[in-house]
């Protein structure tokens, strides 16, 4: 099975390798590595062009935000399994893709999700939040459970068949799309119950300035596909607490 993994960006410089290393370092030999700039300006290009020999698609051009450059990364995927690696993230570790498609193979999902980890940026070695996703069911969806969006890998089928990301949520699109995949569509996941990816805190969703009008756009998702948001949202929130009270690594 051909994986495809996109990383979008913009003046990224600072963070970039390490994800682009993290990609180029996995074990599985059939990976389709696609880049989408937003035009960078600080020198993330130039960076990103010293692994062309390694990439096998990259392009950088003015865009709407990350979704539409997420949007155009799908698009032009190949693989049979299409997942993200954010700029400022890296897999686990260099088996994470392997196991992510063994996994494919022997209960051939829909969708597959994992667990990750939150990191300190200014101490890569210390974990801040530890998100153990958990099996799924639609009790937990109205409580407003979601997994790790960057733990998440579909099938290119299904991406095609119900829609890519809507470009209309600047910040919560995953949460759209995510609710519509899972609890509108009842597609068939699996829950790999591994590490997948370790996120450096501080990106659009877990910015402080940032949470209100993500708040107010999950709202918008919730009642879009006939959640009450005034109970999915809090309980959300709340379910999230224990993460960065259970930090030590399983496996």
């Amino acid at each position: 099975m051909k994986v495809s993994i996109i990383t979008t960006c913009y003046n990224r410089v600072h963070t970039i390798q390490e994800s682009i290393e993290s990609v180029l370092a996995q074990d599985y030999p059939d990976i389709e590595y696609i880049i989408v700039d937003g035009a960078s300006t600080d020198g993330t290009v130039e960076l990103v062009e010293s692994y062309k020999d390694r990439i096998a698609t990259f392009i950088s051009e003015r865009d709407r935000g990350m979704y539409e450059a997420i949007n155009k990364g799908i698009r032009m995927a190949t693989g049979d399994i299409v997942g993200l690696m954010h700029s400022d993230d890296a897999f686990y570790d260099h088996h994470v893709v392997s196991r992510i498609v063994d996994a494919f193979m022997q209960h051939d999902p829909e969708m597959l999700y994992g667990n990750g980890l939150f990191i300190d940026p200014r101490k890569p070695e210390q974990i801040v939040r530890n998100w153990i996703s958990g099996e799924s069911n639609r009790l937990k969806f109205r409580s407003g459970w979601l997994p790790l969006h960057t733990t998440t890998y579909f099938r290119t089928d299904i991406l095609k068949r119900y829609g890519l990301y809507n470009e209309t949520y600047r910040i919560a699109a995953d949460t759209e799309l995510l609710t519509r995949y899972m609890y509108k569509y009842k597609i068939k996941t699996y829950y790999l119950n591994r590490y997948i990816v370790k996120m450096k805190l501080g990106g659009a969703s877990t910015n402080p300035t940032q949470v209100l009008k993500k708040w107010n756009e999950d709202i918008r998702a919730y009642k879009r596909h006939r959640l009450n948001p005034y109970i999915a949202l809090p309980a959300k929130v709340l379910s999230k607490l224990p993460q960065f009270f259970s930090r030590k690594r399983r496996r």
